[in-house]
């Protein structure tokens, strides 16, 4: 990085805590940068702060909805937010980069700076999963709403095919009126475009795992941005480590309901392997199974490099430890991003999934037996392990920030 670089400001990282994975994203990816060389600037709503531990990283404070809200929406299907909240993220947004002066703002999930980046004229990166982008084709079904578990799943994929965009539209209504508001083009009726909005977008996935068609040059993938808590493994790790079995990894993450794992545990421990779980901070259940070991939180990269098989919620943090090591995916999704992720493994050939409201425990055992005996599953799953090997996130970054005029 030169004087000038250095003269026009840092790259600001700007996470919506709304879970976790949009926090240990960004932190992840400025480690990466400062240890480049660059001058960055972290903004984020602290309550991740003990996990994802960036205290090395000049920070920023930035208000967040409550996570219970944010996951209460998914799980109604209605709008995460609405013109008030975003109206306020605009403008504190504008104290920020009024602030701080950066000379690119890179956002995870932080859909005001579409607006407030634009205000202020600053280089917006935007860094989102590609099933969100126009330009994938992804097969669309019914996540766990409310109304979805009383009727037939094919029937319920079809009722929701129908009225997905109308729905997207309802969803897209707030970011629309707030760019009116502020004299910016509409982005269209379509909540794709709203998620993925950006002078460049970046997409946090395997392209073999979610493919793009058509799309323009400054929307396109750099691969998963891969973290793991700076943990130090259990004391019972040692032992499973050096059995010749190997365990399974169960996880339903911070976005996962808590009160599902113990179903999930039942039907897992049912295949008499060591099962290792990380309950993200829940409580741990009562009664245990004997072959379970339970711990608040793990460090999953090395977890997951030592598993047969990983049971998760379907979303991308810990799909793709999984995928990087090429240990296929049982996804137990619940809402309509945990469900996207989930179908793409299904689809690439490196995970299957069952909507976490009709994940009885022995549809669980069934499906997990199945995978552990599919020989293509792993092979698939290697395979993409190698494709993730071969690409680097920063790199993606630094090349999208030098061609803004970072």
């Amino acid at each position: 990085m030169n004087q000038t670089q250095l003269d026009r400001g840092p790259v600001l990282f700007v996470a919506e805590a709304v879970t976790l994975a949009h926090v240990a994203r960004p932190v992840t990816l400025a480690r990466s940068l400062a240890a480049r060389g660059h001058a960055v600037v972290l903004a984020a709503d602290p309550r991740y702060a003990a996990i994802c531990g960036a205290d090395e990283l000049p920070t920023e404070r930035v208000h967040s909805i409550p996570t219970e809200r944010f996951l209460k929406a998914l799980a109604d299907g209605a709008p995460v937010y609405d013109v008030a909240t975003l109206r306020a993220y605009v403008e504190e947004d504008l104290a920020l980069l009024q602030r701080v002066r950066p000379r690119v703002v890179v956002g995870d999930f932080r859909l005001s700076l579409s607006v407030s980046a634009r205000r202020l004229g600053i280089p917006y990166v935007n860094v989102v999963n590609a099933y969100w982008s126009p330009y994938a084709r992804p097969r669309w079904h019914v996540p766990a709403l409310p109304w979805a578990r009383r009727v037939p799943q094919r029937f319920g994929n079809l009722a929701f095919r129908a009225a997905r965009r109308m729905a997207f539209a309802v969803h897209a209504r707030p970011m629309q009126a707030l760019r009116r508001e502020h004299g910016l083009a509409p982005l269209g009726h379509d909540l794709l475009g709203v998620y993925s909005d950006g002078d460049v977008t970046l997409y946090a996935d395997p392209p073999a795992l979610v493919p793009l068609f058509e799309a323009p040059p400054n929307h396109r993938h750099i691969g998963p941005v891969r973290w793991e808590p700076a943990l130090a493994l259990p004391p019972w790790w040692d032992s499973i480590a050096r059995s010749s079995r190997r365990p399974i990894y169960v996880t339903l993450g911070s976005s996962g309901d808590s009160r599902r794992l113990p179903g999930v545990l039942e039907g897992i421990a049912r295949l008499g392997l060591p099962v290792v779980v990380a309950t993200a901070g829940a409580p741990i259940p009562a009664a245990l199974p004997p072959n379970v070991f339970v711990a608040p939180y793990l460090p999953g990269e090395s977890i997951a490099s030592r598993c047969s098989l990983v049971v998760c919620n379907g979303g991308s943090p810990t799909s793709h430890q999984a995928l990087a090591h090429g240990v296929p995916v049982l996804a137990l999704p619940a809402n309509l991003d945990q469900v996207l992720n989930s179908d793409c493994m299904r689809t690439a050939g490196v995970g299957e999934w069952l909507r976490a409201d009709l994940a009885t425990p022995a549809a669980i055992e069934r499906l997990a037996r199945t995978m552990m005996e599919n020989r293509e599953l792993r092979r698939a799953a290697v395979a993409m392990a190698h494709d993730i090997a071969r690409v680097d996130p920063c790199a993606g970054l630094v090349r999208a920030i030098e061609e803004l005029g970072g």
